[in-house]
């Protein structure tokens, strides 16, 4: 029987974990809202599991687990952090979604302040057999994070080697978010669900060049929400209570009486 109780599917960031997603899962499940948050392949592990990993995996393994969730529950809404957003959004494609998907900080421009001026070489380096399977592409300072107790927190926490998110990428793994980038370009009008887009005007990332494309070509409604005192991890920096309270409208959810300090994800870190 198929349950008339809705569900949300989560997808995380790049190298990261469901800590990527802060309170957004608990705050569901508290609107009474079902929610999933697996890793995708290669994650959970160490940095080198993403080695021969394709975005069609990342894909595949999203869809079966919406799928799975579409067999018990009548509405199944996608929402997805950074690479996650990407994952979502090409499931929603494949799988002709027409519930809501919110789209935290969708990298589809890897063009943000934090990142070297020549980013883009990475290109040529794909051509080198080999190469960009030996670099590394460390997670370094803001760590997408304007909070500055969060980031101290969240740099101890790597100098410790706790696993909540990888500290380094290899670049291999780069080439295969830029190839679902490269997917997602020539098919953005035939996802036609609501759609909710959260991006920061300060993402150190991805410019809002991102979000404003998604804007102009998705064949959907959207909404968008523009951060003013964020960076790239919108779920858990200094707008993530707004955040909590804009996706809770946008899931149709009843809100939270007082925005309050998430104890999980990124942010517990600042008080450990």
């Amino acid at each position: 029987m198929v349950s008339t109780r809705p569900a949300a599917l989560l997808v995380h960031g790049l190298g990261g974990t469901a800590y990527d997603l802060g309170a957004l899962g608990r705050t569901l499940e508290d609107a009474d809202i079902v929610t999933h948050s697996p890793a995708l392949p290669g994650h959970g592990g160490t940095p080198e599991d993403l080695l021969g990993v394709r975005w069609q995996e990342w894909v595949e393994s999203i869809r079966a687990e919406y799928r799975a969730l579409k067999a018990k529950h009548k509405v199944v809404h996608l929402a997805g952090v950074c690479l996650g957003g990407l994952v979502a959004l090409e499931v929603a494609r494949l799988e002709k979604h027409q519930d809501k998907l919110a789209l935290y900080a969708p990298p589809m421009f890897l063009d943000g302040w934090s990142l070297p001026k020549l980013t883009w070489l990475r290109h040529a380096v794909y051509h080198i057999p080999g190469l960009a399977k030996k670099m590394r592409v460390p997670e370094v300072s803001p760590f997408g994070i304007k909070n500055a107790r969060i980031r101290r927190a969240i740099q101890q926490r790597f100098e410790r080697g706790d696993r909540f998110h990888y500290a380094y990428i290899p670049l291999a793994c780069i080439r295969e978010v830029d190839g679902l980038r490269r997917q997602l370009m020539r098919h953005l009008p035939e996802i036609t669900c609501p759609t909710l887009i959260v991006h920061a005007d300060e993402d150190d990332i991805t410019s809002p060049r991102s979000a404003h494309h998604l804007m102009q070509y998705l064949g959907g409604p959207v909404d968008f929400m523009p951060l003013s005192n964020s960076y790239h991890m919108v779920m858990v920096d200094n707008e993530r209570a707004e955040v909590l309270q804009r996706s809770l409208k946008f899931f149709n959810a009843p809100p939270r009486p007082q925005p309050v300090e998430q104890s999980c994800g990124w942010t517990a870190f600042a008080a450990a």
